[in-house]
């Protein structure tokens, strides 16, 4: 039997191409996809979300979540992903409308519906941290919850301590992963340099001569030069479709380990930086104050993914939009 996802996103260019594989892989049977603000506003992301679905030919209910973080003013991506989040393409409006129910109705309802559910989430997490505010044994119905948000080991990509998704929400964030979900952290350090799509790997793609394949490469014309500017990187950087490869294939990482991950909320020079205690240190006596709640928490503690392996993950970006 196909597993079951829900993918809670904020639907820009790399987004697209997460979506398209899980649209696309015959393992997968995706169930509901929530719709966030981030990369772009609520009503773009979710019509870029239809607009993929529709080029992928699937018929998936779509739930319009947050406009905006739990407590703070929403600050879109749009010089990384372009105004319509999809490389200034404007592509056609889809046909497809998104479900009269909110996104935390769309989330407590496919999660019990389907148990063992992996949940995937693609951007800030306003929605997940509302549904587990309305109903908190979700966490313990999901059986992955893979987070693309966050750097365990490196400088951030919207601030130097933290990545986009973790910082829009930073609330939401600690939210979830207090939760007790068990959560699989994929960071932004793994889309960067040799895991880009590089010249070779945008030819190839280009040669399947498809629609949807010259759509996931267009759609990231304007992530392409972002990152040349921000990173000094030649290729596209494709954190989603990183995150949604270790969904699909849990193999592909190749160093995962477990601990205590902390968000920060309260400073505005680290804002969202996601704090990883890598050495286990936080029961000293130095560290036993600040992380009390989580100490005495007896959920899981997020798996943290170091590295994956970077052909294996493009090669199942390739097949997928072979077909």
């Amino acid at each position: 039997m196909p597993r079951a996802f829900l993918i809670d996103t904020d639907t820009a260019s790399d987004d697209a191409v997460a979506l398209i594989m899980a649209l696309r892989h015959p393992d997968v049977d995706v169930k509901a996809i929530t719709v966030v603000a981030g990369n772009v506003n609520l009503a773009q992301a979710t019509r870029n979300a239809l607009y993929t679905m529709e080029l992928c030919g699937a018929n998936v209910p779509v739930f319009m979540g947050a406009d905006r973080p739990l407590v703070r003013e929403h600050e879109h991506a749009e010089w990384f992903h372009g105004a319509d989040g999809l490389g200034d393409n404007f592509y056609p409006e889809p046909k497809a409308k998104p479900q009269p129910a909110s996104a935390v109705d769309g989330i407590i309802q496919t999660i019990p519906a389907n148990p063992g559910l992996t949940l995937v989430t693609l951007g800030p997490l306003t929605n997940i941290a509302r549904a587990l505010q309305k109903d908190p044994t979700i966490a313990q119905r999901v059986s992955r919850c893979v987070v693309m948000g966050g750097n365990p080991c490196c400088e951030g990509n919207v601030t130097p301590a933290a990545e986009y998704n973790i910082w829009v929400d930073p609330e939401a964030a600690r939210i979830v992963f207090h939760s007790g979900l068990p959560i699989e952290m994929v960071g932004w350090h793994l889309c960067r340099g040799a895991a880009n799509l590089l010249e070779n790997d945008i030819r190839r793609i280009r040669a399947i001569g498809t629609p949807l394949a010259n759509f996931a490469i267009d759609a990231n014309r304007r992530a392409m030069e972002a990152n040349r500017i921000q990173t000094g990187e030649i290729g596209i950087p494709l954190p989603d479709p990183t995150a949604m490869a270790v969904a699909i294939n849990p193999t592909i990482a190749t160093q995962v380990s477990d601990h205590l991950v902390e968000i920060e909320t309260q400073s505005n020079l680290t804002r969202g930086m996601t704090v990883v205690d890598r050495l286990n240190v936080t029961r000293d006596s130095r560290n036993r104050a600040a992380w009390t709640e989580l100490l005495q928490s007896n959920g899981p503690h997020p798996k943290i993914i170091w590295t994956i392996d970077i052909p294996r993950w493009k090669q199942l970006l390739f097949d997928l939009l072979i077909g």
